[in-house]
């Protein structure tokens, strides 16, 4: 009687590793994903799992890559020159908030919520990632308000992580949506009290 022939088990997809590791790190957060917690999840083994990615926090370098691509704010529109200053920035408030509030198990920003990792490596790949578009924000602002451009670009860093944080707290979408709104008048009276001292 002739043996079976062992099924070979299909080939390991390294993109679908990578999100599924976005996945959980989005839903969980860095610190609270192991290395038990990804391997089980792609059905792979620890040597199988260093092999592909290296380390957990190389993993999710790619997965924060993987989650630009597909949900990095379009600042170039929404910080657009031809934009009123004070619409443009309450757009990208609002914008955020609809973001991070859209899901219900992947809330707020991956990136943002990376910046609290305990994980120093992984602290400072976020905070890498978030650079480019931290420095958007820093240019158009110079632009637009020279004075205040420091104190407002704090101003809105704040209230970015600030919506995440409060979106990954499971703050509704709505309230998330009012906030940013209330954030964008404060900025508006900011950049009305800039222009007056300048005329």
């Amino acid at each position: 009687m002739s043996e079976k022939p062992r099924q070979r088990r299909p080939a390991f997809d390294r993109e679908q590793g990578i999100a599924i590791a976005q996945a959980l790190f989005h839903q969980r957060g860095f610190d609270a994903v192991s290395l038990t917690d990804l391997t089980e999840a792609m059905n792979i083994k620890p040597p199988s799992f260093y092999a592909a990615y290296g380390s957990k926090a190389e993993l999710f370098e790619r997965a924060m890559h993987r989650y630009a691509g597909e949900n990095a704010l379009p600042l170039d529109k929404l910080l657009a020159p031809d934009l009123p200053p004070a619409a443009a920035l309450t757009s990208l408030l609002v914008a955020a908030a609809k973001q991070y509030g859209r899901d219900t198990a992947l809330r707020g920003c991956l990136v943002t919520e990376g910046l609290r990792a305990d994980d120093p490596v992984a602290r400072n790949m976020a905070e890498k990632m978030g650079e480019a578009a931290v420095q958007t924000i820093r240019n158009y602002l110079d632009q637009v308000c020279p004075r205040g451009a420091q104190a407002l670009a704090d101003y809105l860093l704040v209230t970015l992580r600030g919506l995440s944080a409060a979106a990954c707290s499971g703050m509704s979408h709505e309230r998330l949506i009012e906030v940013a709104q209330i954030a964008g008048k404060a900025i508006s009276s900011e950049l009305e009290a800039d222009t007056a001292a300048d005329s």
